[in-house]
C-alpha cells in the first residue's frame, strides 16, 4: 500500500511528461498570438520547470544526491525529447531548446534548494 502511494505521487509528473511527448509528436504546433524572439525558449523553460517540480514532488521533495538525480532524469527526458523530434516530420532537434529546458530545471533546483524545510521534509544534506 505504501509503495502504491509513493508511485501515485509520480502520476502528475507522468501525465505532464506524456503531454510533452504528445506535443513533440505533432508536426506543427499552434503559434501564440503575440510571438517574439525567444518566446519558444521561455516556453521550454517553463514546461520543464513544471516537470522538474512535479518530479521532485513525486520523489517526496528529496535532498542531497537524490535531489540531483531526479533533476538529471528530467534533463535526460528533455534530451530524449529533442532526439524524438528527429523522427517527427516537420520538427528538428535543437540543442538550444534543451538548454532552455535546463534553465527551467535549474531554476526549480535553485528555488527548491532555498526553500525553508517544512515538517515531514528530510533534513538538508551537504551531498
Amino acid at each position: 500500500m505504501v509503495r502504491a502511494v509513493r508511485l501515485a505521487r509520480f502520476l502528475p509528473a507522468g501525465v505532464w511528461a506524456a503531454l510533452i511527448f504528445w506535443a513533440s509528436a505533432q508536426s506543427e504546433l499552434p503559434q501564440p498570438p503575440f510571438p517574439f524572439l525567444g518566446l519558444d525558449k521561455i516556453i521550454h523553460a517553463g514546461i520543464y520547470a513544471v516537470l522538474a517540480a512535479l518530479t521532485l514532488y513525486g520523489g517526496g521533495w528529496p535532498r542531497g544526491r537524490t535531489f540531483w538525480l531526479w533533476l538529471a532524469v528530467v534533463l535526460a527526458y528533455g534530451a530524449s525529447d529533442e532526439v524524438h523530434q528527429m523522427f517527427v516530420p516537420g520538427r528538428n532537434p535543437d540543442v538550444f531548446d534543451w538548454l532552455a529546458d535546463a534553465v527551467g530545471v535549474l531554476t526549480v533546483a535553485f528555488l527548491v534548494s532555498r526553500a525553508p524545510p517544512r515538517a515531514g521534509w528530510p533534513a538538508r544534506s551537504a551531498s
